[in-house]
């Protein structure tokens, strides 16, 4: 395949991402009442999803593009010692479910990420969450996988591709950034 096949890919499923603004926009509103009622974002992923999930949190945490205040934010995937110990004595099914149980509180918002929907992780995590009385974001593929049935709300990529879904998470996750850069710079 070539550079501009695979480009015009990603841009066809970027576009797609203008049916998902009311979604998207509800989004922010929901992290920026959770940070504002003292609550956390969390955020979980496997694999590229993981690495996403870092990234985000990182920015939250440190800045974006603006100085502002400090934004809330935890990655679960960062632990390793939590990760393996948990993994080795219990399950990888529950890693993510052992950490929100220890670590949030109802006013937090939960971010699970999963291109198929279906990681078995994150599907714990996220009714976990959801029994604790957290609010649950599903980030997922055209498809919604299980995650569909059981996270409060869910951004569907509109792809089946796991790069161009991972590519368009990222997109809003940044998207996602400057928008708290620009609500806390405006409190």
């Amino acid at each position: 395949m070539s550079f501009l096949t695979a480009l015009q890919r990603h841009i066809e499923t970027l576009k797609q991402l203008e049916g998902l603004e009311n979604e998207i926009n509800t989004l922010a509103d929901r992290v920026e009442h959770a940070i504002k009622q003292g609550g956390k974002v969390f955020f979980m992923g496997n694999g590229g999803s993981a690495a996403d999930s870092q990234h985000l949190a990182a920015e939250f945490v440190v800045r974006y593009k603006k100085e502002r205040p400090t934004l809330a934010a935890i990655a679960l995937t960062t632990d390793t010692s939590i990760l393996t110990a948990h993994s080795n004595d219990y399950s990888f099914d529950t890693v993510f479910t052992r950490q929100i149980q220890a670590l949030a509180k109802p006013e937090d918002l939960i971010i699970g990420i999963s291109t198929s929907g279906n990681s078995a992780n994150i599907i714990d995590a996220i009714k976990a969450a959801s029994e604790m009385g957290c609010k649950t974001w599903a980030w997922t593929g055209a498809h919604g996988g299980q995650l569909n049935e059981i996270a409060d709300h869910l951004i569907r990529i509109p792809s089946d591709e796991t790069a161009r879904i991972q590519e368009a998470h990222i997109f809003i996750g940044h998207w996602l950034c400057e928008e708290m850069d620009r609500r806390t710079s405006e409190n």
